[in-house]
């Protein structure tokens, strides 16, 4: 079955840069677009960003444009997420899924920015 393991996340400080990971298990992970969602409560998930199986297309939201990017190791079955210039607009709940799935998460990463 499908499985999104997290890691990463925690407690940063504005301007501070956290890396997100998630290992995925039971699918052919380099055949498969990934994504990352985020979401605060009381709020629907948001996109944040979506990177294709062999890398050829990234799509990043225009509210992290130029400090998240998104990355893959098909070899570690491992999408990333590395968030720069973190600021207190990005505290959230961060998921991973795989694209065109919407039963499948990683269970959560809660990322807090505070000074």
């Amino acid at each position: 079955q499908v499985q999104l393991v997290q890691s990463g996340g925690g407690e940063v400080q504005p301007g501070g840069s956290l890396r997100l990971s998630c290992k995925a298990s039971g699918f052919t992970f380099s055949s498969k677009g990934m994504k990352w969602y985020r979401q605060v409560p009381g709020k629907e998930r948001e996109f944040v960003a979506t990177i294709s199986a062999h890398e050829d297309f990234v799509r990043v939201a225009d509210s992290v444009k130029g400090r998240f990017s998104i990355s893959r190791d098909n070899l570690q079955s491992t999408v990333y997420l590395q968030m720069n210039s973190l600021n207190p607009e990005d505290p959230s709940t961060y998921s991973c899924g795989v694209w065109g799935d919407a039963e499948h998460w990683g269970q959560g990463t809660q990322v807090t920015v505070s000074s």
